[in-house]
């Protein structure tokens, strides 16, 4: 078995900061210390370098299949890693969607062919599939995903009595996408009427108000607490949505939970006059004032998660007018870096910031071994450099899209090294064809 000793490095887990030495052997990490001496077959000196659990995102996009144009699991996994991602868990929207089981398997086959980064993925409820839902073994996927806001073919849940039965006919952790249809509706009429096709995109916004936030995400939380549903609610954009989860239990007791994205930590709808479409995502971002919101209750618990909601789109789709440029886009390589220097410019604590995005996923799914630096688990980690510096540049992106949202900006950070199971999937600027990645076991 390979043997690594990573030496020197200041750890972060579980709320310290500690310089330790890391030796792993084979795909899991044997021991933790100081001045450790055993024998390996690489030693890393990481004096000042801080090393992390690798980042484990709950929620990405990798468009396979059927959407490959845009992504595939093996592009996108390969950006994840480079970005010190090294466990994702996809979404159900592709095509065909991943709604029955048949279809769930496929992906994990595909995954286990290509996939750099350790997967999992999440089944798609609708209005018609509580049948499947019922045969699922919990213990092998992570979750269930309900879009309770617009989303292609029939991922639309919007039956309240299909709604209700599949949240008090489960015991999955049911992740939900909450926008309010109707209010969304009403809102692109009215704004339609003024603009024509010339609806600017400043408007995004108003059109995917905090009014349709709020009614979407009130709602799945009355019926989470009237069924006893485990519920955990995706990308919080709005301050008044963060008033919903003020709960001071642990979050392993907590039936319902929550998580913000990278971009609406980042973005504010003051960036919309230079990004454009380019950071049109759903649900919109918002202002700063939501901003500051989101990061205080990130800070104080109330959000439980971090996460990108990776949603990948070529240039050209992108492009388009308001009304057909698609929601979403890459971010996998670049969140961890974002964050890190959102560490620097005093947003969030390194130890914080650990907590919401390898920790808390880990508790969240059950995820076996995963999301901490401890003897027995699994060695996934990353080595970071916060004395140095990132430019995202065109020619550095890994993305099958081939664009970013963030580039020309200076990270105050560098990723050094990614690790998957033990083995190196990324240094010195450059992804390893390592196919170390594992599917991700729950403990339940």
């Amino acid at each position: 078995m390979n043997t690594v000793l990573i030496k020197n490095a200041t750890v972060v887990n579980q709320g310290s900061q500690k310089i330790k030495d890391v030796l792993i052997v084979g795909e899991q990490i044997k021991k933790i210390g100081v001045n450790l001496d055993d024998i390996a077959d690489q030693v890393i000196d990481a004096t000042g370098k801080h090393l992390m659990p690798g980042l484990i995102d709950d929620q990405v996009h990798f468009r396979e299949p059927g959407l490959t144009h845009k992504a595939t699991i093996e592009s996108e996994s390969r950006a994840a890693v480079a970005g010190g991602i090294t466990s994702f868990i996809e979404m159900p929207n592709t095509n065909p969607q991943t709604t029955n089981i048949k279809e769930l398997e496929k992906k994990f086959d595909r995954a286990r062919e290509t996939s750099l980064a350790n997967y999992s993925f999440m089944f798609g409820g609708t209005n018609d599939n509580i049948e499947e839902i019922q045969k699922l073994d919990k213990t092998k996927v992570a979750g269930l995903k309900l879009f309770l806001g617009s989303s292609t073919g029939n991922m639309l849940v919007d039956d309240q009595a299909v709604l209700k039965e599949i949240f008090s006919k489960t015991d999955l952790l049911i992740s939900v996408h909450c926008e309010d249809e109707s209010t969304v509706k009403a809102n692109f009429k009215k704004i339609k009427e003024q603009y024509g096709d010339n609806i600017p995109i400043e408007l995004h916004p108003e059109i995917r108000s905090h009014e349709a936030c709020y009614l979407s995400s009130s709602r799945a939380v009355s019926l989470a607490k009237q069924t006893g549903a485990r519920l955990h609610i995706f990308h919080l954009s709005t301050a008044i949505e963060t008033e919903l989860f003020r709960n001071n239990l642990p979050l392993a007791e907590k039936k319902i939970t929550s998580e913000v994205c990278v971009h609406h930590l980042w973005f504010s709808d003051k960036d919309y006059k230079t990004h454009g479409t380019r950071i049109k995502w759903n649900p919109a971002v918002k202002s700063q004032k939501d901003q500051d919101a989101l990061w205080e209750a990130l800070n104080d618990d109330r959000i439980d998660v971090l996460a990108t909601d990776h949603a990948p789109h070529t240039l050209e789709e992108k492009n388009n007018k308001y009304a057909s440029a698609p929601s979403g886009g890459p971010l996998v390589q670049h969140a961890l870096l974002a964050l890190l220097t959102s560490c620097k410019n005093g947003k969030i604590s390194l130890e914080k910031l650990v907590q919401k995005a390898c920790h808390n996923p880990a508790i969240l799914f059950q995820i076996e071994k995963r999301g901490y630096i401890k003897e027995g688990y699994y060695a996934d980690l990353v080595l970071v450099d916060l004395n140095k510096t990132t430019t995202v540049t065109p020619k550095s992106l890994l993305y099958k899209c081939k664009w970013s949202p963030f580039e020309g900006v200076e990270f105050q950070a560098k990723i050094d090294t990614t690790w998957v199971n033990g083995s190196c999937v990324f240094t010195k600027d450059s992804v390893v064809e390592n196919k170390a990645a594992k599917r991700l076991t729950f403990n339940r």
